[in-house]
């Protein structure tokens, strides 16, 4: 049986019992989530969505039997539908005596240090044990957070072919090809420290920004000529192009590209569909974690009110994305 079922019914009835002793709770409903019997990886949680039949009247850190645990808060009243975290005594990678311990703590300064972020964003906890022994369970129960459950999922429905798989260069560009003028011929493609196994469409994304060929999600700041540009990728050039611009897109370029894919019957973005969804998630992705506000050497070469200018753009413009993709 895999590691991380072997003991999934002694996990529900470790649920079930720690519920009656905290609430006083009849059966609850308990469903399993993100979680695969099969997964060959050990999970660092087992993570359940706890649904009571009536909200609890009171829990063990509301009586005064003895010391209230720090960290907590009370619960809501009328609450009914929980998040419940069971630490794995098997996973890797960190201190099982202290883990929940640290989560809490970590749980507990990220609450304080977002305190003013609304809505909130980082769970209450309503209780916690720790891993180390005698303690035969480390557990955290917390808030169950609000979302869209297919949000992301959602994004990729329109594309098809999205079970594809090819080999992704992943920084296919011109400084990464070598060239004999006198052939004509390409006689080498090299650096493959981004190269991966992943759909298609993703080469598209982070590679050909030299050769008129990258494909780009959705940007308000976008110029005229890029929002342009992504979509005649999409859906065809017009028969008489623009003129180039000294720091804008070279159209003359852009259009020998997608003729050459063209001939060579290749996948390509017109012919992806569903790749703008895709090109969007990773729009979103790059302004989480923006390379000018994360990468060291460029950080050290930049002014404070420089990075916190570049900051300032790109939480608006992760704003503005997330609204554009519907959340």
């Amino acid at each position: 049986m895999n590691q991380n079922h072997a003991n999934f019914q002694g996990q529900l009835d470790f649920i079930q019992n720690l519920l009656q002793e905290q609430f006083g709770s009849d059966e609850a409903k308990i469903d399993p989530i993100q979680y695969d019997p099969e997964c060959p990886l050990k999970y660092n949680n087992f993570v359940y969505n706890i649904i009571l039949h009536s909200p609890p009247f009171t829990t063990r850190n509301d009586s005064n039997d003895g010391p209230r645990q720090s960290s907590i808060v009370p619960l809501p009243k009328g609450a009914k539908e929980f998040i419940m975290r069971l630490t794995n005594p098997d996973a890797e990678g960190m201190h099982a005596r202290t883990r929940v311990e640290y989560e809490v703590a970590i749980i507990s300064l990220a609450a304080a240090a977002l305190s003013g972020f609304k809505p909130h964003v980082v769970p209450s906890v309503y209780g916690w044990e720790s891993a180390a022994p005698p303690s035969p369970q480390g557990w955290i129960l917390q808030e169950l957070m609000s979302g869209t459950s297919s949000g992301v999922p959602d994004q990729f429905k329109a594309l098809e072919s999205k079970d594809d798989k090819t080999i992704v260069h992943g920084d296919f560009t011109p400084d990464n090809l070598l060239y004999d003028a006198s052939t004509q011929r390409i006689t080498a493609l090299i650096d493959y420290d981004f190269a991966c196994i992943l759909h298609p469409s993703y080469e598209f994304l982070p590679s050909f920004s030299g050769a008129g060929g990258q494909f780009q999600g959705w940007s308000d700041i976008e110029s005229s000529e890029q929002t342009a540009l992504r979509e005649e990728k999409l859906h065809g050039f017009p028969s008489t192009l623009p003129g180039n611009t000294e720091d804008g897109v070279k159209w003359d370029g852009a259009k020998v590209w997608e003729d050459k894919l063209e001939r060579l019957d290749v996948q390509r973005p017109r012919t992806i569909k569903g790749i703008e969804k895709a090109a969007d998630v990773d729009a979103v992705l790059r302004s989480i974690l923006p390379w000018r506000v994360t990468n060291s050497d460029v950080l050290r070469l930049q002014s404070e009110s420089v990075i916190l200018k570049c900051r300032d753009e790109n939480e608006a413009q992760l704003v503005k994305l997330l609204d554009h993709v519907g959340f």
